[in-house]
């Protein structure tokens, strides 16, 4: 990705975008997950192409009234770590800056390779998360 490509990428995210920690599965941890929402498929395709992810539709209830939404979901973690760390010099807004290198920093410091987790180790990945969500 070049630089400027991170750079408008940083401010479809700080405008769209969410960074966040969500579960795939129910009893598992926590791990980072970017979204974008939007009416542009045009613009998703163009972002899916730089980062990955998927595309998903968004239900339309009332389709008189509504345009058609969807949302690039980028959940795997090399994806999500690689968009994070290249657009987080472009990222404008407070939260999800200090969210990303939240992320950036600490992630991967808690987080077990084989999902195995010591009674520490499980506290410092509670931790991290419970400090996550007061950014």
């Amino acid at each position: 990705m070049q630089s400027w490509e991170a750079a408008y990428i940083a401010g479809i995210i700080d405008g769209e975008g969410t960074i966040t920690l969500t579960r795939i599965h129910e009893k598992e941890h926590r791990r980072p997950c970017i979204t974008i929402a939007s009416t542009d498929k045009e613009l998703l395709s163009y972002v899916h192409t730089l980062t990955g992810g998927t595309i998903n539709n968004k239900k339309n209830y009332n389709p008189d009234k509504h345009k058609d939404s969807y949302t690039l979901i980028i959940k795997k973690k090399d994806l999500v770590l690689s968009t994070l760390k290249q657009t987080l010099p472009y990222l404008r807004v407070d939260k999800k800056r200090n969210r990303a290198l939240w992320i950036l920093d600490n992630y991967e410091k808690v987080t077990s390779r084989n999902g195995k987790y010591s009674s520490l180790l499980l506290k410092k990945k509670l931790a991290f998360e419970e400090t996550f969500f007061q950014i």
